[in-house]
């Protein structure tokens, strides 16, 4: 197996390698986190050692394997994966904040498995990591705890529907984020402004608000960059840099999906109608 480029970082509850993996026999060595494999080439078969039958994998299928757990395989020719790092201690506090140990024993070796919900989180993930990972540690976290969720089975599950944020939680999380747009911001922090689990954050803030926890910051973000490139006493790069853009060209990419305009754009239309 080589690795295309890095995991996105470290430590981190997930992280992401891209895989070459050549034609013939290959060892899955036991690890101490679990690992996500989503097939990103087309069908491709191999013959799995530890079942001792021939597999047809196609792009999107994915393969699960827990911390600990070991495995097999030959492939007949070479293929592309996207291996995600799961750490031990994202699943535990996952399925503790969620209905407790119990949830563990769902967390088994599996093949074949078709998921979009997991393929989408993976492209999500892999596409910042494509473009440098801007997006920082609060999407990273919140695509690592969707997964756990998502892994444990309990996406469906009846989570304490009737909990919600209490108004001064709302208000102590939405006053946080507002004073640290410039800072780089993760779901545990905001966990502890609101003094609720991480997972419960996710779940409530969506409640609350209607978007989720990193579509929220990433708008005020954008609509405090907006307010300042149009005082036009900044460079786009400074802006970037105090509204908590990784750089300019994230800067323009979210404004452009946000509001469907660039700083050019705001420039532009301040010199009009000054």
């Amino acid at each position: 197996m080589r690795p295309q480029f890095a995991p996105a970082r470290s430590p981190s509850d997930v992280a992401m390698i891209s895989r070459h993996i050549e034609a013939g026999v290959h060892r899955l060595p036991r690890a101490p986190h679990h690992r996500v494999m989503v097939h990103a080439s087309a069908a491709t078969r191999s013959y799995c050692n530890q079942v001792g039958r021939h597999f047809v994998r196609r792009a999107g299928d994915i393969d699960l394997v827990p911390a600990g757990e070991e495995g097999g395989f030959e492939a007949e020719t070479a293929f592309d994966t996207i291996e995600i790092v799961l750490q031990p201690a994202l699943m535990e506090r996952v399925a503790a904040e969620l209905g407790g140990r119990a949830l563990m024993s769902r967390l088994d070796t599996r093949h074949l498995l078709r998921d979009q919900r997991i393929a989408h989180l993976a492209r999500a993930l892999q596409s910042d990591l494509d473009a440098g990972a801007p997006s920082g540690s609060l999407f990273a976290d919140s695509i690592g705890a969707a997964l756990a969720v998502r892994l444990l089975g309990a996406d469906d599950m009846d989570i304490e529907r009737t909990n919600r944020l209490s108004d001064i939680q709302l208000k102590r999380v939405l006053e946080h984020i507002e004073a640290a747009l410039h800072e780089p911001l993760s779901i545990h922090r905001l966990a502890r402004v609101a003094g609720a689990s991480s997972s419960h954050l996710r779940t409530w803030f969506k409640v609350a608000t209607g978007v989720t926890l990193h579509r929220y910051v990433l708008r005020r973000r954008v609509e405090r960059a907006r307010a300042l490139l149009q005082q036009g006493d900044l460079s786009t790069s400074e802006v970037a840099e105090l509204t908590g853009f990784a750089h300019q060209s994230h800067l323009a990419h979210w404004m452009r999906r946000e509001i469907g305009q660039t700083p050019r754009d705001v420039r532009r239309a301040r010199r009009l109608n000054p």
